[in-house]
């Protein structure tokens, strides 16, 4: 807003949370402009001790809420814009703080380091976080402990992905050994900004680059991997700037 910078990689839910006023903002940020997707692949990801899935009969982030299941779940830091998409995924499924308190259980925020750590020690029973697929630390996890991957239900997933105008995801059976099927849920994306009054030349050389080299961009990191132009016109957060769009 400021015009301190020309460039600004953001993921769309801030950009929505920005664009439309709400907390930690005082009022809609208006200023926001769409160059590129740069990734989406960082779903949020539904990890559960696979003992304490089969002891609950849980399947699903909703039985969680139909069982009315005593979890110790976990969510990003309080400010983190995970923890917020994953609090929206709980309330929308029904299974709130407030209710799995009144069952017995308790959310937590931490760090992504720390859940991990929290999840080994067994002091926690699940964990909710925007995490690249096959992340080191869920792998990392894995080996400690035997845990299952659950699926987001299509009504709880059509709510957030319209609230926070960000997009479904579906994590394929090959992601992990020991999650034998493919699971639905949302996911976070990496988007390119730029302020509305950007130059529109410069605007247009970006965007022009990333195109025209994107298998250069995407060997950067395995991350990147996926990035063509197609991705990078699916951003809905924010309208694009003319000279990009």
């Amino acid at each position: 807003a400021g015009k301190k910078c020309d460039l600004a990689l953001i993921h769309d839910a801030e950009a929505t949370v920005a664009a439309n006023g709400k907390s930690p903002f005082k009022s809609p940020q208006k200023h926001l402009r769409t160059i590129a997707v740069m990734y989406t692949w960082a779903p949020m990801q539904l990890i559960v001790n696979k003992e304490f899935a089969a002891k609950h009969g849980i399947k699903s982030l909703e039985d969680i809420a139909s069982k009315k299941v005593p979890v110790r779940l976990l969510l990003n830091k309080r400010g983190n814009v995970a923890s917020q998409v994953g609090a929206s995924m709980l309330a929308a499924a029904g299974a709130g703080p407030d209710a799995i308190k009144k069952w017995g259980g308790e959310v937590t925020f931490a760090a992504s380091k720390e859940q991990g750590e929290l999840m080994r020690d067994r002091r926690a029973d699940a964990m909710l976080n925007s995490l690249f697929v096959g992340h080191g630390s869920i792998k990392r996890l894995a080996k400690a402990i035997d845990v299952t991957l659950l699926p987001v239900g299509p009504d709880t997933a059509a709510k957030v992905t319209t609230d926070w105008k960000i997009a479904d995801f579906n994590i394929p059976a090959s992601a992990y050994g020991w999650s034998p099927k493919d699971v639905g849920t949302v996911t976070l994306a990496a988007q390119l900004f730029v302020h509305a009054d950007a130059d529109p030349k410069m605007v247009e050389a970006v965007t022009k680059a990333l195109v025209d080299h994107a298998d250069k961009v995407a060997g950067v990191h395995k991350a990147m991997k996926k990035l063509d132009a197609k991705l990078m016109a699916s951003g809905k957060a924010v309208a694009y700037h003319p000279a990009a769009a």
